[in-house]
């Protein structure tokens, strides 16, 4: 079950670090690194934006659940 769990944390943790680098930079810091900078803003988000704020935010409900899920699982394991 730990090694579920710790396969789980890995598979969202790369989830969650794609979606994060996704987002559309809104001034200075790592996306404009990758181009996130030179995009013009016309206003407003788009509803793929706020799609892609709403996934990022349940991806890291899951991934923080599954840390406290293996954290409990190690605690009673030893």
């Amino acid at each position: 079950m730990i090694m579920g769990f710790s396969i789980a944390l890995v598979v969202f943790s790369l989830l969650l670090m794609l979606l994060v680098l996704m987002h559309k930079g809104k001034g200075g810091g790592l996306s404009d690194m990758f181009g996130g900078g030179m995009q013009s803003t016309v206003g407003g988000s788009s509803v793929a934006e706020r799609n892609l704020d709403r996934i990022t935010v349940v991806v890291g409900l899951i991934w923080f659940a599954i840390i406290v899920a293996l954290g409990i699982l190690m605690k009673l394991d030893s």
